[in-house]
């Protein structure tokens, strides 16, 4: 039987929060800075500069591999998440399920530590694991969201959780910083230093993340298994209901849809920013990571102050702000981008906007979803959530591997802001979250968008 629970209550919100920070260290330390130029150069030492090397017949060039490595662990939470949401809310397992996967997560990060020589395909491997343990340990976590919280907090709580993210990721990172810069003087060799740092990613979202679950409470009734049938099944029963049920919501149909597009850019940028700044501009994993933190702290400011914003706005035209300053960034990658100081104005840009619009779009569409039904509905928008992301990264690898530099690779990216920002401004919000029997906020009544 579930706990009863008060909403706002401080320290719940506190935990949920906590597990922005834990899981981050995973988004900045592995994801962000130091695995995608660690694989990168253990695929170019096997197969040498623009080499090529054959997987179940398939050709993959050495600048590609990292891409397609996130690439492939969301096409898998293509099939997986939907199921997994579906079970938790029947089950009434949401904190369990989460708990589970961030240990599976964190222990796949940990073992990165063995990545070493030609073992680069484990090194894929254990991080299509851990990105794809990542994504499901998120479907929970967004889900709680609008359970713990009143709709008149929503912004405010979801850009602080974005907030605490950046904090603990940035934190982490600046430790690995500080390691990786007295490498020498510790008379440690890179590659040991690098595998230590990912691996140290892992401990911080297991210790952190086991904290912040402790502190959430499930919440509704379990409901009994019909005879002869088992959580699995039900799963996918409760999925194929929630397929056939969703043209009862065309609106949040529409804003998942401008969602899936504009957060597949964003998500590239995030994955695949380190590999541009080592492979097109010569900066080192050093480097790397002076202009990840630099990106974090600014994150930090942006997320609260879009949070601010959103008060004003409201939070869908507030996301509408950030999606063309995206646009900007895709332009200026191309037309403009050719030094390591510009590549650091560039990343302050994308840290100002990169809270704003990921904290807002998960608030708005907490509205837009049925009560008792949110990690069903949460796993479609994990889908394309924090780095996991599937179109971007693969049309990025594509774009890389037939021109041979990346700088195209990223404007191509243009298409993915641009068609969700269309999207995102046919979408009727309001309707979205009458549709969902829930109550419009006071800032939305005024919104204006086509039937």
């Amino acid at each position: 039987m579930a706990v009863a629970a008060p909403i706002n209550d401080k320290r719940e919100i506190r935990g949920w929060m906590l597990y922005d920070w834990a899981n981050s260290a995973f988004s900045t330390t592995v994801a962000g800075v130091f695995l995608g130029p660690y694989l990168t150069g253990l695929v170019k030492s096997a197969v040498g500069e623009n080499g090529v090397f054959y997987l179940v017949g398939i050709p993959i060039g050495e600048k590609s591999f990292f891409a397609y490595c996130v690439g492939a662990s969301v096409f898998l939470q293509v099939f997986i998440l939907p199921l997994l949401g579906a079970i938790a809310d029947y089950s009434n397992w949401k904190r369990r399920m989460m708990l589970f996967f961030a240990i599976l997560g964190a222990g796949s990060t940990i073992g990165l530590f063995v990545v070493t020589a030609e073992l680069y395909l484990l090194g894929g491997l254990l991080f299509i694991l851990a990105n794809l343990a990542f994504g499901a340990s998120m479907v929970f976590y967004n889900s709680f969201l609008p359970q713990i919280t009143t709709e008149d907090r929503r912004d405010e709580v979801s850009s602080k959780g974005w907030a605490w993210g950046y904090a603990g990721g940035g934190l982490l990172l600046a430790i690995n910083l500080v390691f990786y810069m007295f490498r020498e003087s510790l008379g440690l060799p890179t590659e040991l230093v690098v595998r230590i740092n990912l691996a140290s990613a892992g401990v911080w979202w297991l210790v952190f993340g086991y904290t912040a679950i402790s502190r959430l409470r499930e919440r509704g009734a379990q409901r009994p298994l019909p005879p002869g049938q088992s959580y699995v099944s039900v799963g996918f029963q409760q999925l194929r209901r929630t397929l056939s049920e969703i043209k009862h919501y065309p609106h949040t149909l529409r804003y998942l849809i401008a969602y899936l597009l504009y957060n597949d850019g964003i998500q590239t940028v995030i994955a695949m920013s380190s590999t541009f700044g080592n492979q097109e501009l010569g900066m080192s994993e050093g480097d790397l990571a002076l202009l990840f933190l630099m990106v974090q702290a600014v994150a930090f400011v942006g997320a609260l102050a879009f949070g601010k914003l959103a008060q004003r706005l409201n939070a869908k035209r507030t996301i509408v702000v950030t999606l063309l300053i995206w646009c900007s960034i895709s332009l200026w990658a191309v037309i403009s981008l050719r030094s390591t100081a510009e590549f650091w104005l560039l990343g302050a840009v994308v840290g100002l906007v990169l809270g704003g619009s990921q904290a807002l779009s998960r608030s708005l569409f907490s509205q837009m979803i049925p009560r008792e039904r949110e990690a069903e509905f949460f796993s479609f928008y994990e889908i394309s959530e924090r780095g996991t992301s599937w179109i971007g990264p693969i049309l990025f690898g594509v774009i890389a591997q037939a021109t041979g530099t990346y700088r195209m690779s990223v404007f191509s990216l243009i298409v993915l802001f641009a068609g969700g920002l269309l999207i995102l401004l046919a979408t009727n919000v309001p309707r979205a979250i009458r549709e969902a029997g829930n109550v419009v906020p006071e800032s939305l009544l005024s919104e204006a968008a086509p039937a």
